[in-house]
């Protein structure tokens, strides 16, 4: 759907939505949401928006605007000033097209006003999140002015955060099955697993709701819980998504299903867990037993296809830095390097079959017309520094990237993967 049809459906349904959870031995939960009691679709009015922000009586402003919304340069963090949308948002300040414009107006409309700021909490999966938004809105902020943006960097509070729940897209089947078995008329139910973990920094500038009620995490520091969590499950989709889909399966639960993904998956967990911190309370080894059971749950229905999608924006940020710590160690990389290859083969964008595969990339033209290099240079999908910054350089990652690219190509991805 798109961001009119969600607007329509929010005035619609009076804000209301089904939550329903899909346990792995059939069963359902459901529940009506009515935590959201009110509704602006900023591109319609976007100083309805901003107006909205500036309220004394809101305190957080929360935002999920995906890895691919902080425009960041992957390899030097750096905010990206040039970027078209950026350069709209600074010329038209009450007309924003991004998050850092609208945050940008709301809290100069606050300061102005006398109005303590609020404080900005990010739930994406990108390590550190609190700290990677306050860097970069402080660096869109000083891009209108130094001492507004020194005012962001010392009044305005930015929690770090990690949330974890598979949550896939909702489909018209989902939509059936709430009419027909709960008898609830609803457009766009949301529909997850039986997991849930929100893990909270305890760093707040007005205050926030009682929410470790709820069952949320609230801790002193973060990193250990979305360090495991960034290289743990989200790494792991990256290993299981572009494997599983070259070997021919669809759906998630049908890939953690195949004892050789499964292989996969408990050797890149292998490599992976030497670059984590201690977490407190959390089993490492039954927390990745576990995620492998989540995987397979065949209710959720997650798709190989939506965890492929933008991986631009996801192994750079949740596998690359395992692979950087491990090298930087002297540790093996190699699950990791076929990980990467994987991605190059899919990024070709035909599969085993000759069938086309539709890359779902920011960057697709770009990742597709490297990876299409292959036999020619077989190296060239890893020579953008944009994504890669130097590993291509480093012989313990680029070695077993080769080797695994040369068998996803003439052996195809089930032997491969009998071979790591």
């Amino acid at each position: 759907m798109t961001l009119l049809q969600v607007d329509d459906l929010t005035a619609e349904q009076d804000c209301l939505y089904t939550l329903v959870i899909k346990h792995a031995d059939g069963s359902r939960e459901a529940r009506v949401i009515g935590s959201i009691v009110d509704y602006v679709f900023a591109p319609d009015d976007p100083v309805a928006a901003i107006e909205r922000m500036a309220r004394p009586e809101v305190r957080i402003v929360s935002m999920t605007v995906t890895e691919g919304g902080y425009n960041f340069d992957q390899v030097t963090g750096e905010f990206v000033a040039d970027n078209p949308a950026i350069r709209h948002d600074l010329a038209h300040p009450q007309a924003p097209t991004t998050i850092f414009g609208y945050l940008t107006a709301a809290l100069k409309l606050r300061r102005e006003r006398g109005i303590p700021p609020f404080t900005v909490m990010s739930c994406d999966n990108i390590q550190g999140n609190g700290h990677v938004a306050r860097r970069m809105l402080v660096a869109y902020a000083r891009l209108t002015g130094d001492e507004f943006a020194d005012w962001i960097g010392s009044s305005v509070h930015f929690p770090n955060s990690m949330v974890d729940r598979i949550t896939p897209v909702t489909t018209d089947a989902d939509r059936a099955e709430v009419a027909d078995t709960f008898g609830i008329r609803d457009a766009w139910p949301v529909v997850a697993e039986p997991f849930f973990q929100w893990v909270l920094e305890d760093e707040f500038g007005a205050g926030r709701p009682p929410w470790e009620q709820a069952g949320v995490q609230v801790v002193p520091d973060v990193e250990p819980y979305e360090l495991m969590k960034l290289r743990l499950l989200n790494a792991s989709h990256q290993a299981m998504a572009y494997f599983g889909y070259l070997a021919g399966y669809r759906y998630a639960h049908e890939a953690a299903q195949d004892p050789a993904i499964v292989s996969l998956l408990a050797g890149y967990m292998a490599e992976a867990t030497p670059t984590l911190r201690p977490v407190p309370g959390v089993d490492l080894a039954g927390y990745q037993r576990e995620l492998i059971e989540r995987f397979s749950n065949p209710e959720v229905r997650d798709t190989l296809a939506r965890l492929c999608a933008e991986t631009s924006d996801r192994i750079p940020k949740w596998l690359l830095p395992v692979v950087r710590e491990n090298l930087a160690a002297g540790r093996p990389v190699v699950l990791a390097a076929a990980v990467c290859a994987s991605w190059a083969r899919y990024a070709e964008g035909v599969d085993e079959k000759g069938a086309p595969i539709d890359v779902v990339d920011r960057l697709a033209d770009r990742v597709t017309a490297a990876a299409r290099r292959y036999p020619d240079d077989p190296a060239a999908f890893l020579r953008d520094p944009q994504l890669f910054g130097d590993l291509v350089d480093e012989p313990d990652f680029r070695l077993p990237y080769l080797a695994a690219l040369k068998s996803l190509h003439e052996q195809g991805a089930a032997a491969t993967l009998l071979t790591l």
